[in-house]
């Protein structure tokens, strides 16, 4: 609630301040900040600001406001600073929605009590100004806590005309690429990436709690390698050398346990030359952790750590709804095999390679030519994935997709994996780390074989190869993609909502 503005003198519109008309051209409305701005500079005033200490976040001062009595006029000073969400005359008195980083509070500006040259920078402001106050804190009449302005200090000036508050910032696209406004007017959109960075920090501190030294790796590589993904390629000129941006940050974490690093982690952007969706981005943020001496479940118990690290920091309850799928995050999560799952969901044998191809034909998949276990992958994601509400660790994958993981013991065909779903998504995957040189140089070659020129891996990478005949300790890698885990615990429906600058198409 707000005092009731002086009918006599009408109120400005949301779409500017006292003397900036809602109807008014994008012209006429720039031209007249622009009128403000040269008066302000006429009073000597510097329309961009300068240093302003000793502010208090308005969350506190609200917090501090709580204690005063509503019928008192001897609160408090405080000093507050933020940008002007709303702006409304009423005669001699100006009232503010002034929003910061933590919160909104009501100001009210009254001529007699801030004194007539003050009260000409006041006649100056409009939507989207930055402005400093200092003033009593205490109750309007109508009961809104509020800062009785005695001082203001004009920190910046806004040119642009700000988005109409019900008919602005709606399309998508246009948020996301201007994300600056999509902070300012956008509803919950800087508390999810207030979110984001509380959990990149919780991830952090569970690695860290467990003795994970976190380092960093070159973006720029001789060779992709450590996933399947086309990378982005340029050129070095200094070295006359082409140069790849890495798809993933594996082959290097892992030559660091060759070097006796045994507990390392990389939180770090990677990049993949691919489409665009709702779970895609070509520009992207991974954790990759890697533990000497452990093994993939060693690493689904640093998962569960993470993840219920992250939930509990950006607020999210035990038991919820994503995307109108049940989440139940209660500890352990449930843990399936990869063959059981399809013969549970398919119905087929999933290991009889004719089995596997009559469900996978059934769906309308491709089949001739194609190797039993990409058959069988394929089966998975179309029918398998969309089922796993979770969070399910689904482990032991066909080893023969699994070029850089260690085999069962006893079980040749089988890899250490797991991949951890919630909701049809995957957040995570973890191997039992390979560290046969000679089986992983003969899987290299296997890969290579017949892949196109512009793909990943389509050059060994003989370093890694002779980094591993020194000697890698058995060990288990992690990675998560924190772009997804964040849409996860935020509830965001697209990757490109918990991402500050997602890339688009040029525009036309």
């Amino acid at each position: 609630m707000h005092d009731a503005p002086d009918p006599k003198r009408p109120a400005s519109s949301p779409a500017g301040s006292p003397g900036e008309s809602a109807s008014g051209t994008a012209a006429q409305l720039e031209k007249a900040r622009r009128d403000k701005f040269d008066r302000l500079v006429a009073m000597g005033i510097d329309p961009w600001g300068r240093r302003f200490d000793g502010i208090v976040p308005i969350a506190e001062v609200r917090v501090r406001g709580d204690g005063v009595d509503k019928a008192a006029d001897d609160g408090p000073t405080v000093r507050v600073a933020g940008r002007i969400m709303l702006l409304r005359s009423a005669g001699s008195l100006v009232f503010v929605d002034l929003h910061d980083r933590t919160g909104r509070i009501q100001l009210m500006l009254g001529k007699k009590q801030v004194g007539p040259d003050v009260w000409k920078v006041v006649d100056c402001l409009d939507l989207g100004d930055i402005v400093g106050v200092d003033g009593r804190l205490g109750w309007s009449k109508t009961g809104e806590m509020t800062v009785f302005v005695s001082h203001l200090e004009f920190l910046t000036k806004s040119l642009e005309t700000p988005p109409d508050k019900y008919h602005g910032l709606v399309d998508p696209e246009l948020r996301q690429r201007m994300r600056y406004l999509d902070l300012i007017h956008g509803d919950g959109v800087r508390d999810r990436f207030v979110a984001r960075s509380r959990i990149v920090e919780a991830v952090r501190r569970v690695l860290a709690d467990r003795g994970y030294l976190e380092v960093e790796g070159p973006t720029l590589q001789e060779t992709a390698g450590g996933a399947a993904a086309r990378p982005f390629t340029t050129h070095h000129n200094a070295l006359d050398m082409p140069l790849v941006l890495r798809i993933a940050l594996e082959l290097h974490l892992k030559r660091l346990l060759v070097g006796g690093m045994e507990r390392v982690f990389e939180l770090g952007r990677v990049y993949r030359n691919e489409g665009v969706s709702t779970r895609h981005n070509p520009e992207f943020t991974m954790l990759e952790a890697y533990e000497a001496y452990g093994n993939y479940e060693t690493m689904m118990d640093l998962t569960e750590a993470i993840i219920l690290e992250a939930a509990k920091v950006a607020g999210a309850a035990t038991r919820f709804e994503w995307m109108g799928r049940p989440v139940d995050l209660t500890p352990p999560f449930r843990r399936a095999k990869y063959d059981d799952l399809i013969r549970e969901v398919t119905g087929c044998d999933p290991t009889d390679p004719v089995s596997v191809a009559a469900a996978a034909t059934k769906v309308g998949l491709e089949t001739a030519g194609r190797h039993p276990d990409v058959i069988k992958s394929d089966l998975f994601e179309a029918t398998v994935e969309k089922t796993l509400d979770g969070p399910v660790f689904v482990i032991d994958y066909p080893a023969s997709i699994c070029p850089l993981t260690k085999r069962k013991a006893g079980q040749p065909h089988v890899a250490e994996r797991f991949e951890l779903y919630v909701a049809g998504m995957e957040l995570a995957n973890a191997y039992t780390e390979l560290n046969d040189p000679d089986l992983q140089e003969e899987l290299f070659r296997t890969q290579l074989a017949g892949m196109a020129a512009e793909e990943s891996m389509a050059r060994m990478d003989t370093d890694f190869i002779t980094a591993l005949r020194h000697g890698m300790p058995p060990a288990g890698g992690l990675g998560i993609g924190i772009d997804r885990l964040v849409m996860f615990l935020t509830a965001a429906a697209s990757i490109r909502d918990v991402i500050l600058f997602p890339i688009h198409r040029p525009r036309a």
